[in-house]
């Protein structure tokens, strides 16, 4: 049974009308981004995803969301799959005050994002915190710490960075489309490399 990504009334309050498209690994990689999110919940509670994600983009479409599905579908037709290597504990300094692990930037991952920024120039979908290819941190959040002080940050930013001896590794073969509306969070799988006949 799918888990959702978030689940708070404050959190789904927070995304509504929003969409986002994201990896979810499920195998080594996921096993690493849970204990290091166990570890963090233990030293602070904070707001967190409740499934790890890798986001490739963010969007505001409300209403164009179906139209926004259909080019998604299209560059996942063409996607194959995406390897994804967990490299370091890192965080996304202030203001968002973020612990995430950042993930290599394998060929495939890369290749996914910058496929995904051709098929979106000519378009004017509304896209949210939007980075070129080059800037991009490939990654998954693992707690959000926005409202702690500037002191507990860099003390916690301090404990939580450092390199992964081991780096874990997965393939994904599958996007996902999720999109908050009416404060429920909603999901759909689309498999790389297959044309939907819907």
């Amino acid at each position: 049974m799918r888990r959702p990504f978030m689940s708070s009334p404050a959190q789904l309050a927070s995304l509504e009308g929003q969409q986002y498209l994201v990896l979810r690994p499920t195998r080594a990689v996921s096993d690493v981004y849970r204990a290091e999110q166990r570890s963090a919940l233990g030293r602070m509670d904070a707001p967190h995803p409740h499934t790890e994600h890798v986001t490739l983009r963010a969007f505001h479409e409300p209403e164009r969301r179906e139209e926004l599905l259909t080019l998604i579908r299209e560059w996942a037709v063409a996607q194959r799959p995406v390897e994804v290597i967990a490299e370091a504990v890192d965080v996304f300094p202030t203001p968002w005050q973020t612990v995430i692990l950042r993930l290599t930037r394998t060929s495939s991952l890369v290749s996914a994002y910058a496929n995904l920024s051709t098929a979106l120039e000519t378009t004017d979908f509304r896209r949210l915190d939007e980075r070129s290819t080059a800037e991009w941190t490939f990654h998954l959040s693992v707690i959000y710490a926005k409202t702690l002080s500037v002191a507990a940050w860099t003390e916690l930013s301090h404990k939580s960075r450092r390199s992964l001896s081991k780096r874990p590794a997965e393939t994904i073969s599958e996007a996902e489309f999720v999109w908050y509306e009416d404060g429920v969070e909603h999901a759909e799988v689309i498999p790389f490399g297959l044309r939907s006949f819907r």
